[in-house]
Protein backbone atom coordinates (compact mmCIF):
# COMPACT_ATOMS: atom_id res chain seq x y z
CA UNK A 1 0.00 0.00 0.00
CA UNK A 2 2.84 2.39 0.81
CA UNK A 3 4.45 1.80 -2.58
CA UNK A 4 1.28 2.93 -4.35
CA UNK A 5 1.24 6.21 -2.46
CA UNK A 6 4.97 6.63 -2.98
CA UNK A 7 4.36 6.38 -6.72
CA UNK A 8 1.65 9.06 -6.50
CA UNK A 9 3.93 11.31 -4.43
CA UNK A 10 6.79 10.96 -6.92
CA UNK A 11 4.36 11.66 -9.76
CA UNK A 12 3.18 14.91 -8.13
CA UNK A 13 6.76 15.92 -7.37
CA UNK A 14 7.78 15.39 -10.99
CA UNK A 15 4.64 17.21 -12.14
CA UNK A 16 5.93 20.31 -10.36
CA UNK A 17 9.61 19.86 -11.25
CA UNK A 18 9.31 19.33 -15.02
CA UNK A 19 7.54 22.63 -15.79
CA UNK A 20 9.16 24.56 -12.93
CA UNK A 21 12.82 23.97 -13.74
CA UNK A 22 12.67 25.25 -17.35
CA UNK A 23 10.74 28.33 -16.23
CA UNK A 24 13.36 29.14 -13.59
CA UNK A 25 16.23 28.51 -16.01
CA UNK A 26 14.60 30.73 -18.64
CA UNK A 27 14.06 33.49 -16.09
CA UNK A 28 17.76 33.64 -15.27
CA UNK A 29 19.23 32.98 -18.72
CA UNK A 30 16.91 34.90 -21.04
CA UNK A 31 17.92 38.41 -22.09
CA UNK A 32 15.85 41.25 -20.71
CA UNK A 33 15.97 44.17 -23.13
CA UNK A 34 12.62 45.96 -23.00
CA UNK A 35 11.94 48.86 -25.37
CA UNK A 36 8.92 50.81 -26.57
CA UNK A 37 8.18 48.53 -29.53
CA UNK A 38 8.29 45.33 -27.45
CA UNK A 39 6.06 46.83 -24.77
CA UNK A 40 3.51 48.14 -27.28
CA UNK A 41 0.13 46.40 -27.24
CA UNK A 42 -0.48 44.21 -30.29
CA UNK A 43 -3.74 42.41 -30.92
CA UNK A 44 -4.34 40.23 -33.98
CA UNK A 45 -2.67 42.56 -36.44
CA UNK A 46 -4.95 45.48 -35.63
CA UNK A 47 -3.37 48.70 -34.44
CA UNK A 48 -4.93 49.76 -31.17
CA UNK A 49 -6.60 53.16 -30.99
CA UNK A 50 -7.39 54.70 -27.65
CA UNK A 51 -7.74 52.46 -24.61
CA UNK A 52 -6.26 49.06 -25.45
CA UNK A 53 -8.60 47.14 -23.16
CA UNK A 54 -11.67 48.13 -25.14
CA UNK A 55 -10.78 46.96 -28.65
CA UNK A 56 -11.45 43.28 -29.28
CA UNK A 57 -13.58 41.25 -31.62
CA UNK A 58 -16.15 39.01 -30.02
CA UNK A 59 -16.03 36.84 -33.16
CA UNK A 60 -12.69 35.42 -32.03
CA UNK A 61 -14.23 34.18 -28.80
CA UNK A 62 -17.30 32.79 -30.58
CA UNK A 63 -15.07 30.97 -33.04
CA UNK A 64 -12.95 29.55 -30.21
CA UNK A 65 -15.99 28.41 -28.23
CA UNK A 66 -17.50 26.77 -31.30
CA UNK A 67 -14.23 24.95 -31.90
CA UNK A 68 -14.11 23.87 -28.26
CA UNK A 69 -17.64 22.47 -28.38
CA UNK A 70 -16.88 20.34 -31.41
CA UNK A 71 -13.50 19.32 -30.03
CA UNK A 72 -15.20 18.00 -26.89
CA UNK A 73 -17.70 16.25 -29.14
CA UNK A 74 -14.86 14.15 -30.53
CA UNK A 75 -13.88 13.11 -26.99
CA UNK A 76 -17.37 11.70 -26.48
CA UNK A 77 -17.81 10.22 -29.93
CA UNK A 78 -14.50 8.34 -30.18
CA UNK A 79 -15.29 5.72 -27.49
CA UNK A 80 -18.83 5.47 -28.85
CA UNK A 81 -17.48 4.74 -32.34
CA UNK A 82 -14.96 2.19 -31.05
CA UNK A 83 -17.64 0.21 -29.15
CA UNK A 84 -20.38 0.79 -31.74
CA UNK A 85 -20.85 -2.91 -32.60
CA UNK A 86 -21.15 -3.84 -28.90
CA UNK A 87 -23.69 -1.16 -27.92
CA UNK A 88 -27.34 -1.91 -27.25
CA UNK A 89 -29.88 -0.13 -29.41
CA UNK A 90 -30.35 2.52 -26.70
CA UNK A 91 -26.65 3.46 -26.96
CA UNK A 92 -26.89 3.78 -30.73
CA UNK A 93 -29.95 6.05 -30.50
CA UNK A 94 -28.40 8.13 -27.72
CA UNK A 95 -25.28 8.71 -29.82
CA UNK A 96 -27.38 9.53 -32.88
CA UNK A 97 -29.41 12.09 -30.91
CA UNK A 98 -26.18 13.61 -29.58
CA UNK A 99 -24.83 13.97 -33.13
CA UNK A 100 -28.12 15.46 -34.37
CA UNK A 101 -28.15 18.06 -31.57
CA UNK A 102 -24.60 19.07 -32.40
CA UNK A 103 -25.36 19.23 -36.12
CA UNK A 104 -28.23 21.59 -35.30
CA UNK A 105 -25.88 23.77 -33.27
CA UNK A 106 -23.37 23.80 -36.12
CA UNK A 107 -26.09 24.83 -38.57
CA UNK A 108 -27.20 27.60 -36.22
CA UNK A 109 -23.65 28.89 -35.79
CA UNK A 110 -23.14 28.76 -39.54
CA UNK A 111 -26.34 30.73 -40.20
CA UNK A 112 -25.39 33.38 -37.63
CA UNK A 113 -22.00 33.79 -39.30
CA UNK A 114 -20.04 32.72 -36.23
CA UNK A 115 -17.75 30.64 -38.40
CA UNK A 116 -16.72 33.58 -40.59
CA UNK A 117 -13.21 34.70 -39.73
CA UNK A 118 -13.03 38.11 -41.40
Amino acid sequence: MLNDWLFVGVFFLLAWIFPGVPILIARFLSPNKPNAIKNDTYECGVETVGDTWVQFKVQYYNFALTFLIFDVEIVFLFPWAIAFDQLPIFGVFAGAIFVLILMGELLGAWRKGALEWA
